[in-house]
């Protein structure tokens, strides 16, 4: 379903990924936004640098997926509970086979403001029990959703969420049911596909009342990204029966890589559809095209001088957007604040914070990445400041409604950033700040 407000007219897009970079710590949630409504121009928010970042379990997100709840209009970016770089080190049979069955949950109204990170853990139940029916599993990865009306009943809505786990001796698409991505509502459904060899990395749109899918393929046959279709309602359920459309997609771009972690989108207003692929380890998103998914050969590389993407873009997904939103998503990529020194404000002995916060600038402007400048709530930090101490206190304040205040960054004991440092405490490392003087008097 289209997370378009009614009366709202379709522009734009939001892409969600993470980067590849083995010297660093870049798998965190990045967000690029198009170049106006074009699908083939990608402009970083934030200034490139992440929007949100976990310090839980691994401290590492991986193949983040942005989707969204039209019953309640509730957004949702779900990743993988992994960090390859500066993790410990295990290696991908440990971690495929052990490690987290738990994805990261993050959740927003507007796309700007995201909540603090919590955990769903794809292999129990509401009350933290194992899930019934749910087999023994490894990690869990590369998770995506669709989201199904009537799930539940008329006007009772889920979605059906499908991820990659290793069962037995190899790799399958498991799923699960969630309104909202909370342990509360979660219950395992079954294995959506086991072909009796390693299988990753699904991906699905819906067109015409037919249901597509693009899954990896691991194993000995070597179809490498392939596509099925479905005409069943219930694609979920055991009994649905696919047809296979293509195999080797994208296998132009791999040179010698491999190809995985695709993701799909159609284009506002026309029968065009994109399908992205992600060329490891480290070149990033490659994009397919295609008009006719019905075509014998649906998919065929881009040829396109306007498809610009930052390198080391990796296996992520793609929300189409309202011009609205793409507006409000511009206007929240601040940069920094026109002016940090907000002036002086003098309060006499005594006075409240309550007052004091009356009483300082409400406002600050900030320069915006796109062009431009906008106004932003500014949060006083008043914690330090005592009001019974006469003379100037400097303070200080942060710029609330800008995508670089969302919690990216954390700390650990002793200032550790060590991925199994204790007592880590999220912050954002990329907040606006400006300052004022209190004459307190």
């Amino acid at each position: 379903m289209s997370p378009h407000p009614e009366g709202d007219q379709p522009y734009g897009y939001l892409m969600v990924h993470f980067l590849e970079d083995p010297e660093g710590y870049a798998e965190k949630i990045y967000l690029d936004l198009s170049d106006g409504d074009d699908p083939e121009r990608w402009l970083p928010l934030n200034g490139g640098r992440p929007i949100l970042a976990s310090h839980l379990g691994t401290t590492g997100v991986r193949d983040p997926h942005l989707t969204y709840n039209p019953q309640t209009g509730t957004y949702f970016i779900l990743g993988t509970d992994l960090r390859v770089f500066g993790g410990d080190e295990a290696g991908w049979g440990a971690w495929s086979r052990g490690y987290s069955t738990r994805m990261n949950v993050w959740e927003s109204r507007d796309l700007i403001t995201w909540s603090p990170l919590r955990q769903l853990d794809v292999a129990l139940g509401p009350s933290g029990e194992p899930a019934e029916g749910a087999p023994e599993m490894g990690m869990m990865w590369a998770a995506e959703t669709t989201y199904v009306e009537d799930f539940h009943g008329e006007g009772q809505g889920a979605f059906v969420v499908y991820w990659t786990s290793t069962v037995g001796d190899h790799q399958v698409i498991l799923w699960g049911t969630t309104t909202d991505f909370t342990q509360e509502t979660w219950a395992f459904g079954g294995v959506l596909l086991d072909q009796g060899d390693d299988t990753i990395d699904t991906t699905m749109i819906q067109h015409g009342g037919r249901t597509y899918r693009v899954t990896k393929d691991n194993g000995a046959t070597r179809r490498g990204l392939f596509m099925e279709v479905t005409d069943e309602k219930r694609w979920w359920e055991p009994g649905a029966r696919w047809r296979e459309v293509q195999t080797r997609i994208g296998e132009g771009y791999a040179a010698g890589h491999g190809v995985e972690g695709p993701t799909m989108f159609k284009a506002h207003g026309e029968d065009r559809w994109y399908l992205y692929v992600d060329v490891i380890p480290s070149i990033g998103y490659r994009p397919m095209v295609s008009t006719d998914l019905e075509a014998p050969t649906p998919w065929v590389p881009l040829e396109s001088e306007r498809y610009h993407l930052r390198v080391s873009t990796k296996h992520g997904g793609v929300l189409g957007l309202t011009r609205a939103q793409h507006d409000a998503l511009q206007r929240a990529d601040a940069a920094g604040p026109v002016k940090t020194d907000l002036g002086v404000v003098a309060a006499p002995v005594g006075t409240s914070p309550e007052a004091l916060r009356s009483a300082l600038p409400p406002f600050a402007e900030a320069r915006l990445h796109a062009g431009g400048t906008a106004q932003f709530p500014v949060e006083w930090d008043l914690e330090d400041l005592d009001s019974s101490v006469p003379g100037d206190h400097g303070i200080r304040g942060y710029l609330r409604g800008t995508l670089g205040a969302n919690v990216n960054a954390w700390t650990g004991k002793d200032g550790s950033t060590a991925w199994d440092a204790e007592g880590k405490v999220p912050f954002s490392r990329t907040a606006l700040t400006v300052g004022a003087q209190v004459e307190i008097g």
